[in-house]
């Protein structure tokens, strides 16, 4: 079988049916449908069920896919292996990674390594954290930027930092006049145990970031369930909407330090005081090219600074 005909099934089995994936491949749905019937015929079984309106895969289909993508990996990793051997430090690497840690991590560290690395050239790839472990399997991003806890039979990882988790709080909450607490200052912030909030309203991170659970675990350990008064895919929102005094928000230290909203929440810290790891990791047994080597390297480094 040739490559070319394991990428083009991959793309009918990614978009659903023959048109879509004829339209991103740039060719004609009738070779595509001449091409996927010649490889059924040669198999001797269909690989895909169409009696819906999406094509998806039988049996055997699910079966090719599987063996088509490790295929397509191992010859990925062979030529990425021989151009270590001919290009030493220069290649691509694609880094998957939140909207978050991309403004507050990589942009800081990435002119200092763009000087002292010229040849690797970066992609980012910006998603939730669900959806970037999601590529990381799917072999499209070289590693991702990620929290534990994450499935250690599909993934490698390397620690980069601890990030501890605190409390936005409206400014007008009676606990912030209880502690004295001022809008903006997140230096020494006290402690509050999270039950003292059950009657407060939470503002909520979408289900395909972690902080959507990690809120919900905390407040199960802490014998209640939240009262959500709304939900966002942007804890930079979170953070101005605490401030705006709509709800609290569960929130990295990282993100109140370097984002302050213009009229900033009061800040506690949460009692037991929650921490969450963010990891560079990558789908498991991955190859890992010499330009995603020294990226990891030098990440962890700055990280460490």
């Amino acid at each position: 079988m040739e490559f070319r005909q394991f990428r083009y099934i991959l793309k009918i089995a990614e978009e659903g049916t023959l048109s879509l994936a004829a339209k991103k491949l740039y060719v004609s749905q009738p070779s595509l449908s001449q091409l996927l019937a010649a490889q059924e015929k040669k198999i001797g079984a269909p690989l895909f069920d169409r009696g819906g309106t999406c094509l998806t895969p039988t049996a055997v289909g699910k079966l090719y896919l599987e063996t088509a993508r490790s295929i397509i990996a191992l010859d990925e990793a062979f030529h990425q292996q021989v151009d270590d051997c001919v290009r030493g430090a220069a290649g691509d690497v694609t880094v998957g990674l939140t909207q978050f840690r991309s403004t507050h991590l990589l942009a800081p560290m990435l002119p200092s390594f763009r000087v002292k690395y010229p040849k690797i050239t970066l992609h980012l790839r910006e998603d939730t954290t669900h959806r970037l472990e999601e590529l990381a399997e799917a072999n499209e991003t070289d590693c991702i930027i990620s929290l534990l806890p994450i499935n250690e039979r599909r993934f490698d990882y390397d620690i980069l930092f601890e990030e501890r988790l605190l409390l936005a709080l409206p400014p007008a909450h009676p606990i912030c006049a209880a502690l004295g607490l001022a809008p903006g200052d997140c230096a020494d912030p006290p402690p509050v145990p999270l039950h003292a909030l059950q009657e407060t309203p939470f503002l909520l991170m979408h289900r395909e970031q972690k902080l959507h659970d990690t809120l919900f675990t905390l407040c199960e350990a802490a014998g209640f369930l939240p009262q959500i008064t709304l939900e966002t895919r942007s804890m930079n929102t979170a953070h101005a909407l605490a401030g705006a005094g709509l709800g609290a928000a569960v929130l990295p230290e990282t993100l109140i330090s370097a984002a302050p909203p213009a009229n900033p929440p009061c800040y506690a810290a949460i009692e037991g005081d929650p921490h969450r790891t963010i990891i560079l990791a990558r789908a498991k047994n991955r190859y890992l090219p010499r330009a995603v080597t020294i990226f990891r390297d030098e990440l962890q480094a700055f990280c460490t600074k």
